[in-house]
């Protein structure tokens, strides 16, 4: 099951299991089930703390829990097989269950352990969803620490029934004690939050009392990394307020073009940006969403205040907002109603859940193509839909989408309406662009792949914007108001790519830098 680089690397990390932990499957006949078997028996054989039974009881087959022997309530479960990118899931629950400490704050840690009540979760993924591990990893600790938790992730594509009866159409979705409990990525903090009702005050009295800083970093992804890092290399005081540190780049899958890292995933890279961030002496300030700029010259303070959502204020002596972008919506009747029922914006982390199905892609660019391609290899049928009378995505994608028969390409498509059943999508209306003439596909699934929007709704009336929404910034990354200065996707900037994003961001730290400099000398 296992290759021996891979059981290479196994055995070293199981070398820091402080105690045995035991892996009891409940099995059946099928492929799925051997493919559990072997991997149990590879780890039970690379580590004398790894207890492999097979003879588990559970109604779901296959599947294995991950507990202590000699004690019932193992409170951690796969249904199915965690390989892809669930298998740094397994082996951090293998090193969790075993003893060895996680690395998340002790603060966190006593805050998970004092959740009351008995909390029962479900996560139901798919193996190529990237955003999924998150959720797992984070509701696994949570498991591990907290004795009245249990959490079991099912793997969609290979439970369906239970997917069709639970109508779920996106992953990750979670379930707790049996009710719908969220959807898509969710951060360790962010579950904790929610089901600590009184975290979020605790949070924002902390918030209230920090001190002015002298560059605010508004935004977590590889431009506020980046501006983070070299104001803080400055000396000055700096922090991040982020609603999610990593930003889209959580969202990304392959990246292959960051110069001197030939492949990396979009998980990976955000970690990483968030460790080297925490090497320096950075406020981070994670799950707070800005509402507000007030520039120094309009706030009572005489600083740049940044409001929050929970009704808190942040000074600074100057601001960097990097707050990104996020995918562009259709904007048509039925896409609310159906979004995450058949309405998906990541087809490599929904894809999975539509195999057999007929879907459809609207947008004709490089993301809608290479969605059409991936989602072709799964679905029975894939339409997409291009408003332009040509696609503009590579030729080389082109000629890929060309060579598939499972695929139609329709030009001058303007998707007017998403229709469905009252409980999922089922069909898509759009206007030939050519003739006026409306026209309806009967689908499972739609994957909306047209752009991206810059985050600025909360910026309009305080600094300039172009007309389609973006910073309007200078050389130094400067805008219209003194001391506020911007960077990455949600500028101007031609090209939205993370390298430019993150140059950016250097820039914006060194004109802040430069600003706070000579504001210093005419005071």
């Amino acid at each position: 099951m296992l290759d021996t680089t891979i059981k290479t690397q196994l055995k070293s990390y199981l070398a820091n299991l402080r105690h045995t932990i035991e892996l009891i499957a409940s099995l059946g006949d099928g492929a799925k089930d051997t493919e559990v078997r072997e991997l149990l028996t590879d780890l039970a054989g690379l580590s004398d703390k790894v207890v492999a039974r097979f003879d588990g009881q559970a109604a779901r087959k296959p599947s294995f829990t991950v507990g202590q022997p000699g004690r019932p309530d193992a409170r951690i479960a796969f249904a199915g097989v965690p390989m892809g990118h669930e298998f740094t899931s397994l082996v951090l629950a293998l090193l969790q269950v075993g003893g060895h400490p996680s690395k998340a704050s002790r603060e966190l840690i006593e805050q998970i352990a004092a959740l009351p009540g008995d909390l029962v979760f479900e996560t139901y993924i798919s193996l190529s969803c990237q955003n999924c591990p998150d959720v797992v990893q984070a509701l696994n600790l949570m498991a591990a620490i907290n004795p009245s938790i249990r959490h079991t992730m099912v793997d969609g594509a290979l439970f369906q029934d239970e997917v069709a009866s639970r109508q779920i159409m996106s992953v990750p979705t979670v379930f707790l004690n049996g009710e719908p409990f969220g959807q898509g990525r969710m951060g360790l903090e962010e579950i904790v939050a929610r089901l600590d009702s009184g975290s979020a005050e605790r949070e924002a009295a902390k918030l209230a009392d920090k001190a002015p800083f002298d560059v605010l970093v508004v935004g977590g992804g590889p431009a506020g990394a980046a501006a983070a890092i070299y104001a803080a290399r400055k000396g000055i005081r700096t922090g991040v307020v982020a609603d999610r540190f990593g930003g889209q780049v959580l969202d990304t899958l392959g990246i292959e073009n960051f110069i001197s890292v030939k492949e990396t995933e979009g998980p990976k890279l955000a970690t990483a940006l968030e460790q080297h961030v925490k090497d320096y002496d950075v406020d981070i300030m994670n799950l707070q969403r800005a509402t507000r700029l007030i520039p120094a010259a309009d706030s009572v303070s005489g600083f740049v205040e940044i409001g929050l959502e929970s009704g808190v204020a942040l000074k600074a002596r100057s601001v960097i907002v990097a707050t990104g972008a996020r995918w562009r919506e259709m904007n048509v009747p039925g896409e609310q109603q159906y979004r995450n029922k058949g309405v998906a914006y990541c087809p490599h982390c929904d894809g999975p859940l539509f195999k057999g199905k007929r879907v459809a892609v609207v947008g004709g660019g490089n993301s809608g193509v290479e969605a059409a391609i991936d989602l072709a290899g799964l679905a029975s049928h894939v339409t997409l839909l291009e408003f332009g009378d040509a696609m503009r995505a590579d030729a080389v994608l082109q000629a890929k989408l060309k060579s598939l028969p499972n695929v139609t390409v329709i030009l001058n498509a303007q998707t007017t309406e998403v229709t469905g059943d009252g409980a999922k999508v089922d069909g898509l209306v759009y206007t030939d662009r050519t003739n006026g003439e409306t026209r309806k596909l009967a689908l499972e699934g739609i994957f909306v792949q047209i752009g991206l929007l810059p985050n600025t709704d909360w910026l309009k009336g305080s600094i300039e914007l172009t007309g389609r929404g973006e910073i309007v910034t200078g050389r130094h990354q400067d805008t219209s108001a003194p001391g506020v200065f911007a960077a990455g996707d949600v500028t101007d900037v031609p090209y939205k790519q993370i390298i430019v994003a993150m140059g950016e961001g250097a820039k914006a730290a060194l004109g802040a830098f430069d600003h706070l400099i000579r504001e210093s000398a005419h005071a």
